[in-house]
């Protein structure tokens, strides 16, 4: 497999834009190349550590950046995305690609890690600032999960869900493909990485869930096969990250929050809280894309993914509601709001990633 590390396409002015649009474009992307360059630098560290220098153009854009996206009362969409596009960089090294062993030589690097906590603070304190945390800290956390799960099964059909099912044209359907590759041909990733620890039921379902993403150990049964199926039935690159420029910030912020809160189990009932609306509410989503399908008359295989996430999530979501957010509020009863704080979060970030990628396919087409 090529390396995954070093051929990201690279990102390109818009044309269309206003001339100052087009001078912050450009200064993002010269600081993300720099920082790809760091990334592949041998001893990152301690060349740091000699010339400071090479990392000045970087760093003022990124503390640029986090002023735009964060601390203006009117965000900046391009600073959004070199923001997010960089945190993923840093966190994609906590898994492996199976590419060269080379690239992983700075994944514990001290300069890396500042950088992440450095957008991950500023980005989770805009995120939290639009959550009545209080409010939730008041409620019964059982009976609102309950509540929140029930209505999110069969939600009713907002703009983009009508869209995708009457109007999602084929060319659309592959954009939608593309950028939901990011994602789906390595599903499951983040769940794997939070499953250490003391057995109990809770860890035993978590194991369930993902023995069942993971196709019980067959690779012709993973989930992301039947995904990369897909691909393939359009003659589209299979290898993860290979639209990885298609993707919104958006759909990145999503990633880069699951990498967040299985990195510190401190956040284990938020994660627990955000997993328990994703199997929920993905049923209803994959319906979309499968009705979408079927209108467009394509063929089984490529439907497989939805056709298997439907009838697998359905389950997926008993299972993460009963025993794991009612055992977890259980079990941590002043804490039990976090999963409240998770599971709404979750959906704000998926509602907000799926607005993008349907106002995306509608540029596409």
């Amino acid at each position: 497999m090529q390396s995954n590390l070093v051929i990201f396409p690279k990102v390109e002015a818009a044309k269309n834009s206003t001339q100052t649009k087009e001078r912050t474009i450009t200064k993002y992307d010269r600081a993300e190349e720099q920082f790809i360059e760091l990334l592949a630098m041998e001893d990152l560290d301690n060349k740091l550590d000699a010339n400071p220098l090479i990392a000045t153009e970087f760093e003022q854009s990124l503390s640029m950046a986090i002023g735009a996206a964060y601390a203006n009362d009117r965000s900046d969409e391009q600073a959004h995305r070199f923001l997010q596009r960089i945190l993923y960089r840093i966190n994609r090294l906590k898994l492996f690609w199976y590419d060269d062993l080379r690239h992983y030589n700075n994944e514990r690097s001290l300069y890396l890690r500042s950088c992440r906590d450095q957008i991950e603070a500023a980005w989770q304190q805009w995120e939290l600032a639009q959550f009545d945390v209080a409010a939730l800290q008041q409620l019964d956390v059982k009976q609102a999960l309950i509540e929140r799960t029930s209505a999110d099964l069969n939600p009713p059909l907002s703009e983009s869900s009508r869209y995708i099912r009457e109007e999602m044209t084929e060319a659309g359907y592959r954009h939608l493909l593309a950028i939901g590759s990011f994602d789906g041909l390595v599903e499951a990733s983040h769940l794997s990485r939070i499953l250490g620890g003391a057995a109990n039921e809770v860890q035993c379902t978590l194991i369930r869930v993902l023995i069942e993403e993971y196709g019980n150990g067959r690779l012709s049964r993973k989930h992301s096969t039947f995904f990369a199926q897909m691909l393939a039935e359009f003659g589209m690159n299979t290898e993860p990250e290979a639209y990885f420029d298609l993707v919104p910030w958006e759909v990145l912020a999503s990633t880069n929050y699951n990498f967040l809160v299985t990195e510190r189990k401190r956040y284990f009932l938020r994660y627990s809280g955000g997993l328990t609306y994703f199997e929920v509410a993905g049923p209803a989503i994959y319906k979309n894309y499968l009705l979408a399908a079927q209108r467009l008359l394509l063929s089984e295989v490529a439907v497989g993914y939805w056709e298997l996430h439907i009838r697998e999530d359905e389950r997926h979501g008993r299972w993460m509601l009963d025993d794991v957010a009612l055992s977890l509020a259980e079990r941590y009863p002043n804490d039990a709001w976090e999963l409240l704080l998770g599971y709404d979060l979750q959906k704000r970030m998926s509602d907000r990633a799926g607005t993008a990628v349907v106002r995306s396919i509608r540029e596409a087409e």
